[in-house]
């Protein structure tokens, strides 16, 4: 079986979305830092900063895939992982905590890798054997 069938990615595309999502999970890192002290603003804090870091790992995981079914959940518990944390990201905002137009760009590349996960998931379920 052809490993990029399901995998999609050539070398050159995984290593720039490796990079992508760890760039993203360094942005969330320092989100989570500048929060202020208070206590809601430090759980919500904490709920983004595990799901935002998470989604790299996940991803480096889908790359690490056995099979396709493998590849797809992996794909697609980094999905969740990002929805999550544009949930979180909306959260502080609409609570007033983060003033919204300090969060644009961070939910626009949220955004943005739910619209690439999810069409790398769809590939893969049209292509699986």
């Amino acid at each position: 079986m052809n490993d990029k069938l399901w995998r999609r990615d050539t070398a050159h595309d995984a290593t720039d979305l490796r990079a992508r999502t760890k760039k993203y999970a360094l942005r969330i890192i320092k989100l989570y830092q500048s929060l202020p002290r208070s206590g809601e603003a430090q759980v919500i804090g904490k709920q983004v900063l595990r799901s935002g870091t998470s989604v790299g790992a996940q991803y480096r995981e889908a790359c690490r895939a056995k099979s396709p079914a493998d590849f797809i959940n992996k794909m697609e518990g980094a999905l969740q992982e990002l929805d999550e944390t544009s949930y979180w990201l909306e959260l502080l905002v609409e609570s007033g905590i983060v003033k919204p137009e300090l969060l644009t760009d961070l939910r626009k590349e949220t955004d943005e890798l739910i619209a690439i996960f999810v069409s790398s998931v769809k590939t893969a379920k049209a292509n699986r054997p």
